[in-house]
């Protein structure tokens, strides 16, 4: 059974940092597309991060040098770590996973379409 579970939200100040983790199981991280998206009240949902299997990730524009996606293969974990956080970048994150390769170009701006996801974790990056 496929589950993906978030951890590691919470509120910053502008500048700072935070990383975010997405523990899965039910399948191996280079076997499925995971991307993150994020999703506040009142805007569209935004891709943040995709990454199609064991290829490298790709980033939305604005988190390009600010975000970093990596994966640990004992965990079974998918991590997005975000610098230089901004007050735009607050919303809720959530991790989502296909066994299907996936678009990246596609999916980043409109991040719909994977099979799995997960309950999400919340940033507020506020002064």
């Amino acid at each position: 059974q496929v589950q993906l579970v978030e951890s590691g939200g919470g509120s910053v100040r502008p500048g700072e940092s935070l990383r975010l983790s997405c523990a899965v199981s039910g399948f191996r991280l280079d076997d499925y597309s995971i991307g993150w998206f994020r999703q506040s009240p009142g805007k569209e949902r935004e891709g943040v991060s995709c990454i199609v299997k064991s290829l490298d990730p790709e980033y939305l524009d604005s988190a390009e040098g600010r975000f970093t996606v990596s994966k640990d293969y004992a965990k079974n974990t998918i991590y997005l770590q975000m610098d230089g956080l901004q007050p735009e970048d607050t919303g809720n994150y959530y991790c989502a996973a296909d066994q299907s390769p996936v678009p990246c170009v596609v999916w980043l701006p409109r991040p719909y379409g994977m099979t799995y996801r997960g309950e999400g974790t919340l940033v507020t990056v506020s002064s």
